[in-house]
């Protein structure tokens, strides 16, 4: 399970308007679901960095959240097509650089 760190949960609850810590484990949990999932698609990223990456984590753990999941791959196909190909031509890049 991928560790989330205090700072992108808060982010998260605020985007969600969720104001109660009684979730936190399950949203960090949520939270570290999604970027596990979105890294095998994807390709390595870091969250708190890439604004993309962290934006395509925080939707799917609000459809992971409300339990519509299954809708979530069709929804944002496009944008994870996006992001795994900008992460593999930066892996290609600094491949060619060494």
């Amino acid at each position: 399970m991928e560790d989330v760190s205090s700072d992108l949960l808060e982010e998260f609850k605020e985007r969600m308007h969720i104001s109660h810590s009684i979730e936190d484990d399950n949203l960090k949990r949520l939270l570290s679901f999604s970027i596990v999932d979105l890294r095998e698609k994807c390709g390595q990223f870091d969250v708190e960095k890439d604004l993309r990456a962290k934006e395509l984590v925080f939707e799917r753990t609000r459809y992971s959240y409300n339990d519509a999941l299954e809708y979530f791959n069709d929804n944002f196909l496009s944008q994870i097509n996006s992001l795994g190909l900008s992460i593999a031509l930066k892996e290609s890049d600094s491949d060619a650089a060494i």
